[in-house]
């Protein structure tokens, strides 16, 4: 077995072994995580774009995300 499926079955167990409020907050602390990467992203691509127009398209992206 390698690395990398050992180590996703230490963090299945690990997810299984939390509460529902743990999980909630893992949860909301990856959104969080993901929504700043994405505004860097988009920062580094319209490096001439003010923080409201980043923020915008960082909500535009975020409005979609059920679609």
């Amino acid at each position: 077995m390698d690395h990398a499926s050992q180590a996703r079955k230490v963090q299945i167990a690990r997810f299984r072994q939390m509460t529902p409020g743990e999980r909630w907050i893992a949860a909301r602390d990856l959104y969080w995580s993901v929504r700043r990467l994405k505004e860097a992203f988009i920062r580094q691509q319209h490096p001439e774009w003010s923080k409201h127009q980043v923020a915008g398209a960082v909500r535009e992206a975020f409005s979609h995300v059920r679609d």
